[in-house]
C-alpha cells in the first residue's frame, strides 16, 4: 500500500464509506493526505461537574458509579451511565451505542468530553467522547485537527483514517532539490504533511505551513514561467510595420490627448507587433482609463498591414458597443477597414452573412462574443486576437480563439486592477502593461455611504439630476424576490420606482435572466436616453459606456465585493458632468461599514483591489474559488508574502539553471510539475 492506493485499502474503510469520502474529493491515500484541516482545537482542561453550565463543551474526569444501563425502544438503543467526581454527579446518554456498556467499568475513572445540556433540572451530556486519563493527557498537549466533513463522515473517523494515511508517508515523496531545502531551511515534505494534520506544537505547525505554502507558490510560479518561456519562443508569424501614419492619424483626430499610460501601453504593444516573437500581453487598467482606444489602435495597425483582428467581449451589450464605437472611429479617422459583428443572438441569416464576410474580408476588424470561437468561423489571416475583461474567459477559450489564426498576437484586457506583483504571479505567462491614469478631463466621482434612512433624499437627488437631462443607474443584488435572501430585487423595485417618480421619467429594468435581444433593446433605449433610470443587476458591470449617466446608486452595497462595486461605479463619470455614487448599506455590522468606507474615501481601483484581496482572498476576488487559479489550499498571497517572494526567487533561479528540469536532481520535480500542469489544465476552463 502506498499513497497512490485507493482510500478503501485503509482499515475500516469499506466501499460505502469510500463512496462517502469521494464526496469530499478523496479517492486515494494521497487525496486524503492533502485534505488539510480547516482548523485546530486545543482539548479543554478538565472541569469539576459542579461548575459546568448548559450549552458549553466540557471535559470532566469522573468515575463510573454503576454499570451502564441499556434501554431498547421501538426506534433505537439508548445507553445511560451515571458518573461522579468529588464535586457532584451527572448522567450521560449515548444513542445507538450499546458497546459503551462493556467499555465502561464501574469504579474506574475516565475523561468524558461533550456538550453540557440542562434537562429536567439536571445536567447531562449526550454522545460524549470517552478517553482514559492517559489518552486525554496525551491529547491535551497537542492541537487536534478539525476537518471539512460531509454526512456520514465524522471528525473522529476522519482523524483515525488520516493517522493510517500518514503511516504511508516516507522520504520518497520529497520532490524539491536538496539545495533549495537547505537554502530556504524548509521542513521535509513528509514531515510537513504529518505536522499539518497532527502538529506537535504551534511552532512546528507554522514550519509545516511554510513548507506547504512554498510548495504551492513554487509549483504555480514554475508552471507559469514555463508557459511564458514556451510562448516567448513562438516566432512572430504576423510581423507588422508600425511606421505608418495610422497612429498619427488617430492621435490627430482624437478630441483629447492620450494619457502617459495609454501612450506607454500602446508603444509596448506596437513593439510586440513588430518584434521577433508573437505578443502575449495583458493590458490592465482601471475603469475609464481608456483601454478601448488603445485596442482599436492596435487593430487598426493590424488592418493596415493586411491582417484581420478580432476582439471578444464577455457580453453582447459590450460587443455591440465596441462595434458601434469602432465603426464610428473608422469613419471619424478616415479608415476604410470593414467592421464585422458576430454574436450568439443574431439570426441564422445574419450569422451566415457574418461568417462569409469573416472568411473573405482582409483587414477586417471583427467584434463579437464567444460566437467568435465556434467551429463554423473561418478567419482569413487573423493576426491579432484581443479578449476584453479576460478574467471572465477560461484559458482554454483564449487558446481556442488564438488557434483560429496562424500564431496571432494575443492581447488580453482586464479592468480588474490588482497589485503588479500579484498580476505577475497570476498572469505569469503574459507580459504586462498597466494603465494607472485616467483622462485629465474626468472629474473625480463624489461618493457617499448611507443607510436606508437616506433613501428619500437619494430619490430627490435623482429627480434633480434627471431634470438636468442626466441619467441614473440603480443596482440591486437580486433579480426577483428570494425566500433565502433579503435585499432589493430588480423586478419589484423597478415597478415601485416607476410609481415613485411618476410620469415624465421612464424607469427600465435589466437583468441576466432576460434574453439577449431584450437586454440589447433595453441598453439601446438607455443609451438613447429613452430610459432615464435603469434598475439593473450587475449585468451592467462590464464595460458599458453611457456618458450621460451621472448617478450610480447601489442598493444593499454590503452584499458586493469592493472591486465589483468599483467596477459598477465606473459606469458613471464617463462624460464631462460631475458624477455621484451612492452606496446604500443595509448591514448593521461594523465590518460592512468599514469595507464601504474604503470606497467612500478612494476612487483608486488599484488601492481598492488591494484592500478587497486582503478581505476576501484571491479565489473570491476573481470569482474563481473552484477553478484552481490562485486557489491555494495552504498559502495566502498576503499573509505569506515572504514565502511567495522566496518561491519566486527559487523558481527564477531554477528556470535559468535547468529550464526543462532534465538534470538528475530535478527529475522528480519535473514529473510532479507535469502532473500539476495537467491538473491546472483540467481546472482552468472557467
Amino acid at each position: 500500500m502506498n499513497i497512490e492506493s485507493s482510500i478503501c485499502e485503509l482499515k475500516g474503510i469499506g466501499e460505502k464509506t469510500g463512496k462517502t469520502f469521494e464526496k469530499l474529493g478523496v479517492y486515494t491515500i494521497r487525496d486524503m493526505l492533502l485534505a488539510f484541516p480547516r482548523d485546530y482545537r486545543k482539548m479543554p482542561v478538565c472541569e469539576p461537574i459542579a461548575g459546568i453550565m448548559d450549552g458549553r463543551e466540557y471535559a470532566v474526569c469522573a468515575r463510573v458509579v454503576a454499570t451502564p444501563v441499556v434501554r431498547r425502544t421501538a426506534n433505537m438503543v439508548i445507553t445511560v451511565a451515571k458518573i461522579a467526581d468529588d464535586s457532584a454527579g451527572m448522567e450521560l446518554i449515548w444513542f445507538r451505542s450499546p458497546y459503551i456498556k462493556s467499555s465502561l467499568k464501574p469504579g474506574n475513572s475516565y475523561v468524558f468530553l461533550g456538550k453540557a445540556l440542562a434537562k429536567n433540572g439536571h445536567m447531562t451530556m449526550e454522545q460524549p467522547a470517552v478517553y482514559t486519563k492517559e489518552q486525554y493527557d496525551a491529547l491535551s498537549d497537542s492541537y487536534q485537527p478539525v476537518y471539512a466533513l460531509t454526512k456520514g463522515i465524522t471528525n473522529n473517523l476522519f482523524r483515525k483514517t488520516m493517522k493510517q494515511a500518514c503511516a504511508c508517508l516516507d522520504a520518497s515523496v520529497e520532490f524539491l532539490p536538496q539545495d533549495i531545502l537547505k537554502r530556504r531551511n524548509l521542513m521535509a515534505y513528509d514531515a510537513a504533511v504529518r505536522q499539518m494534520h497532527f502538529p506537535s506544537d504551534l511552532e512546528t505547525l507554522q514550519r509545516a505551513h511554510d513548507r506547504l505554502a512554498f510548495n504551492e507558490f513554487f509549483l504555480f510560479l514554475l508552471q507559469m514561467q514555463q508557459l511564458k518561456e514556451q510562448k516567448q519562443r513562438v516566432i512572430n508569424q504576423c510581423k507588422m510595420d508600425v511606421q505608418d501614419p495610422v497612429i498619427a492619424k488617430i492621435k490627430r483626430a482624437l478630441p483629447y490627448e492620450l494619457t502617459g499610460a495609454q501612450q506607454r501601453s500602446l508603444t509596448e504593444i506596437l513593439d510586440n507587433l513588430k518584434g521577433t516573437y508573437s505578443m502575449q500581453r495583458l493590458l490592465q487598467g482601471d475603469v475609464g482609463s481608456g483601454k478601448t482606444i488603445v485596442a482599436f489602435a492596435a487593430m487598426a495597425v493590424a488592418a493596415e498591414n493586411g491582417y484581420q483582428s478580432a476582439i471578444m467581449a464577455p457580453t453582447e451589450v459590450l460587443a455591440r458597443q465596441h462595434y458601434e464605437n469602432f465603426s464610428a472611429w473608422c469613419e471619424e479617422f478616415g479608415f476604410a477597414y470593414p467592421v464585422i459583428l458576430l454574436t450568439g443572438s443574431m439570426t441564422a441569416k445574419e450569422k451566415l452573412l457574418a461568417y462569409e464576410k469573416i472568411a473573405e474580408t482582409k483587414s477586417a476588424l471583427i467584434i463579437g462574443t464567444h460566437a467568435l470561437i465556434q467551429e463554423k468561423v473561418a478567419y482569413q489571416s487573423l493576426g491579432l486576437v484581443i479578449t476584453d475583461e479576460q478574467h471572465r474567459f477560461g484559458v482554454r477559450q483564449r487558446e481556442v480563439f488564438a488557434d483560429k489564426g496562424v500564431m496571432p498576437h494575443i492581447l488580453v484586457m482586464s479592468a480588474t486592477p490588482i497589485p503588479r506583483t500579484l498580476a505577475i504571479i497570476l498572469y505569469g505567462d503574459l507580459d504586462i502593461s498597466v494603465m494607472d491614469e485616467l483622462p485629465a478631463k474626468r472629474l473625480p466621482i463624489k461618493n457617499c455611504v448611507v443607510d436606508e434612512s437616506y433613501r428619500q433624499k437619494a430619490y430627490a437627488f435623482i429627480k434633480k439630476e434627471v431634470a438636468a437631462g442626466h441619467q441614473v443607474y440603480i443596482i440591486c443584488p437580486l433579480v426577483e424576490e428570494s425566500e433565502n435572501m433579503e435585499g432589493k430585487n430588480v423586478t419589484e423595485y423597478s415597478a415601485q420606482l416607476a410609481q415613485i417618480f411618476g410620469t415624465g421619467i421612464t424607469v427600465g429594468c435589466l437583468h441576466g435572466k432576460m434574453k439577449p435581444k431584450e437586454k440589447n433593446e433595453i441598453m439601446e433605449e438607455f443609451l438613447q436616453n429613452k430610459i432615464q433610470i435603469l434598475v439593473s443587476t450587475t449585468v451592467v458591470e462590464v464595460g458599458v459606456n453611457v456618458p450621460n449617466a451621472t448617478v450610480m446608486m447601489v442598493e444593499n452595497a454590503d452584499r458586493f465585493g469592493l472591486a465589483q462595486l468599483h467596477q459598477l461605479r465606473g459606469r458613471v463619470g464617463r462624460g464631462d458632468a460631475q458624477s455621484y455614487c451612492i452606496f446604500v448599506n443595509t448591514s448593521k455590522g461594523k465590518t460592512a461599514k468599514k469595507r464601504l468606507e474604503i470606497l467612500n474615501k478612494s476612487n483608486d481601483g488599484f488601492e481598492i483591489a488591494r484592500e478587497d484581496l486582503k478581505l476576501r482572498g484571491p479565489g473570491d476576488f476573481f470569482g474563481i474559488r473552484q477553478s484552481g487559479i490562485m486557489n491555494f489550499a495552504v498559502g495566502d498571497v498576503f499573509n505569506d508574502a515572504a514565502i511567495l517572494s522566496a518561491a519566486s526567487e527559487e523558481s527564477n533561479r531554477l528556470s535559468e539553471e535547468d529550464p526543462y528540469l532534465k538534470s538528475e536532481k530535478n527529475r522528480r520535480l519535473g514529473s510532479i510539475l507535469e502532473e500539476y500542469r495537467q491538473n491546472m489544465e483540467n481546472n482552468l476552463n472557467i
